[in-house]
């Protein structure tokens, strides 16, 4: 019969066993991250690489804020509005996204798989700023879809920004940005 383990040996048996499955778990969510991250985001706008990057980038704008430009990566696809900033983990200063939509009018974004906290700014095609939602929060890629955050606004662009960013930038509802014209792609 094995001679008991001496108990001053546990805790350290404990901490090694830890950090022995930790780059397995570090594995697995790496991968799950770069399964569902959008592999045409561009690095203009990633704070670090992009999670599963692609072979091409999608463009980016520069929209004009009352107190900073902002670098903006174009959703102007269904499937681009769809994956938007997913699984992303870290923005750039004064850079996001903008999705493009045909019309101005009532959206509702449902932030599934969004790892990092957002601001959100709902635009109308001449610039005016109709909502701000700040600080939306995130998710996490086991989240059950009831607990995930959605916010509604009206526009005819809606435009993701880090946590914090809008308000820098001087974003505020009734304000005008200056804002290209988009048009959804066919």
């Amino acid at each position: 019969m094995p001679s008991p383990m001496p108990r001053s040996l546990v805790p350290a048996l404990l901490v090694a066993l830890l950090v022995a499955a930790q780059p397995g778990a570090t594995r697995a969510a790496d991968a799950a991250t770069k399964a569902c991250a959008n592999p045409e985001l561009p690095r203009a706008i990633l704070d670090g690489d992009p999670a599963a990057p692609g072979k091409t980038e999608l463009r980016t704008i520069r929209i004009e804020a009352p107190s900073a430009g902002l670098r903006l990566a174009v959703a102007d696809t269904e499937k681009r509005r769809e994956l938007g900033l997913m699984c992303v983990t870290a923005l750039r200063a004064d850079a996001g996204m903008i999705f493009v939509f045909s019309s101005g009018g009532d959206v509702e974004f449902w932030m599934k798989n969004t790892l990092v906290p957002l601001d959100m700014v709902w635009v109308e095609a001449d610039g005016r700023v109709t909502t701000v939602a700040a600080n939306v929060p995130a998710s996490s890629l086991e989240e059950s879809d009831d607990k995930v955050a959605r916010r509604t606004g009206h526009g005819r662009y809606v435009i993701e920004l880090r946590a914090g960013d809008a308000a820098r930038a001087g974003i505020v509802k009734g304000g005008r940005l200056t804002v290209p014209a988009l048009a959804p792609a066919p």
